[in-house]
């Protein structure tokens, strides 16, 4: 099995694919901000052992670049080499374009798009020098297909990684790296829960309405969980999808058809 590293593992999406991963057989190091660390190391804690060693807790900010080039380093010196890197780090912004500022917009995509393409580079810097080839997977959304009022910044940042993905899979195929992207819809996450809350108060609405509303035009009946999101990503960094490279697959219940 492989050497796998997931931003954002802390907590929800991020620690659902950690899970799914090392219940797989991979070993995982996870990360996360620092302010994080104890969310962190509860999932690291948590996470099923694998036959081959412990998995590991590392923090640090994917839209820095030297903090994302340790995290990197780090993983391949812990586990002896980085073969699988999920992108995974995100934030999510709901308001109005026109409240939009630059530097909330820069925010955004410091970690949305800056944060993908920083672990993206290092990744492949480090798989090209171990020569064996590797799989970088990266969080996309519905929101790279299509963009949604109220949330323009954030599908503006979903795109970016989706255009990244088509070139860096185009770019790297020669060194045996294959990168593509998951694009979830509605899940049941904190960060979702935010979005209900701040799209709730712009359209004045209660708590969990405006989830609902969004939630009815899903075709499988529910929003999704964490694990709905591993499931593909498991795919993804497994041997079945050694020949699919540039693509941001659609997890998400049936709310988009492209």
């Amino acid at each position: 099995m492989s050497n796998v590293h997931v931003t954002g593992a802390a907590r929800g999406i991020g620690k659902a694919i950690a899970h799914r991963l090392a219940a797989d057989g991979h070993r995982v190091a996870v990360s996360d901000l620092p302010s994080m660390a104890d969310e962190l190391e509860t999932t690291r804690a948590g996470l099923p052992a694998v036959d081959a060693g412990d998995h590991v807790a590392l923090t640090g900010d994917v839209s820095d670049q030297d903090s994302v080039t340790a995290l990197v380093r780090d993983t391949a010196r812990e586990l002896g080499s980085l073969d699988v890197m999920v992108a995974n780090a995100g934030i999510a912004q709901t308001k109005p374009l026109l409240e939009v500022s630059p530097k909330e917009y820069d925010q955004v995509h410091a970690v949305n798009g800056r944060g993908v393409f920083l672990c993206y580079t290092e990744a492949a810097r480090q798989m090209i020098e171990q020569g064996t080839g590797g799989k970088i997977i990266g969080a996309a959304s519905i929101a790279a297909h299509k963009g949604f009022p109220l949330l323009g910044v954030y599908c503006s940042s979903k795109f970016a990684v989706r255009a990244l993905t088509q070139a860096a899979a185009q770019e790297w195929a020669e060194h045996g790296i294959t990168v593509n992207a998951y694009c979830p819809g509605i899940v049941d996450t904190a960060m979702w829960e935010q979005i209900d809350s701040d799209l709730g108060a712009i359209n004045h609405v209660g708590k969990g309405e405006s989830m609902e509303a969004m939630a009815a035009g899903i075709t499988l009946g529910r929003v999704s969980t964490g694990a709905d999101v591993a499931g593909l990503v498991s795919y993804l960094a497994g041997p079945d999808s050694d020949y699919m490279t540039g693509q941001s697959v659609l997890v998400d219940g049936g709310m988009l058809f492209v």
